[in-house]
């Protein structure tokens, strides 16, 4: 097993490394290619599913995909968040793409230490299976009736312990997070870097809920974060190809908010009444 993690990761890190060559710094990516690559994940993730299929059977293989399901649609909500942040900060067009990328890279990591935590707690203490329920109960209750998650930039911890260790500049120096103060000055980080950092804190809030969702599928530490990893790597192609059309979908909150709590009664039902992966897999396509 060891083995398969080493050559998924290797997999993600080459993928990551010819999208970054591909995508040029300073320019903007259009409907057409955003669409393109989120079709091209899309398709990886379903090839993933069929090796998955031959090589740990039907019930692995059907966690792999409703886990994928389930993630990408609870990602869909980062959506509104990132037309948010890059809104607030006014980001131009041609620099959003690589706050993006250097975001999934961090979000990756940070899933992956989440995933472990989750997986290891899951496995020692059970009854935390049941404080994930409640959880995601709660989430949902609060997206469908609250609204959203609030976004406030000025009032993050990590930009403003960035603004107390550095000095910010005013103005956007083209894609760069750091620049020369000049003179003599130090080091000086750009609006770019506050970006990136709201970008980031807002995946944490976001994790909350997305993994004890997938730990109530599958235990399966593996499958877990491939799930996870394939939905997040889409999620920036997915952002400039629906970015025009996002307050069209006004009722998607909705919608998570349903997911979140029927995730939640599963995990709390588990041991009682447990509901099989398919029936699940039918619930969250026909939600969303």
């Amino acid at each position: 097993m060891f083995y398969f993690w080493v050559l998924f990761n290797a997999i993600v890190l080459v993928l990551l490394a010819v999208e970054l060559r591909l995508h040029r710094p300073g320019r903007t990516q259009h409907f057409r290619e955003a669409l393109g690559w989120s079709a091209f994940y899309v398709i990886l993730a379903a090839i993933f599913a069929v090796v998955v299929y031959f090589w740990q059977g039907h019930q692995v293989a059907l966690e792999f995909v409703t886990g994928y399901v389930l993630e990408l649609s609870l990602s869909i909500d980062n959506l509104f968040v990132f037309l948010v942040i890059f809104n607030y900060f006014a980001v131009p067009d041609e620099y959003q793409h690589r706050v993006l990328f250097w975001g999934v890279v961090g979000a990756l990591i940070m899933r992956g230490v989440f995933i472990g935590a989750g997986v290891g707690l899951l496995h020692r203490f059970h009854w935390v299976l049941y404080l994930f329920g409640v959880l995601l109960i709660y989430s949902g209750i609060r997206l469908g009736v609250v609204g959203d998650h609030k976004v406030d930039p000025a009032a993050n911890p990590l930009v403003r312990a960035l603004r107390r260790l550095l000095p910010v500049t005013k103005e956007y120096h083209g894609n760069k997070f750091f620049v020369g103060g000049g003179q003599g000055a130090h080091l000086c980080a750009t609006p770019l870097l506050v970006v990136l950092l709201v970008i980031e804190t807002s995946d944490i809030l976001f994790s909350v809920d997305s993994i004890p969702a997938i730990l109530a599928i599958t235990l399966n530490a593996f499958i877990v974060y491939t799930s996870n990893v394939l939905a997040i790597l889409g999620l920036r192609s997915m952002y400039f190809a629906v970015s025009g059309l996002i307050k069209v979908f006004r009722f998607l909150r909705y919608g998570l908010a349903v997911v979140l709590v029927l995730v939640g009664v599963k995990m709390l039902a588990a041991d009682y009444y447990p509901v099989s992966t398919p029936v699940m897999l039918a619930a969250i396509a026909v939600v969303v």
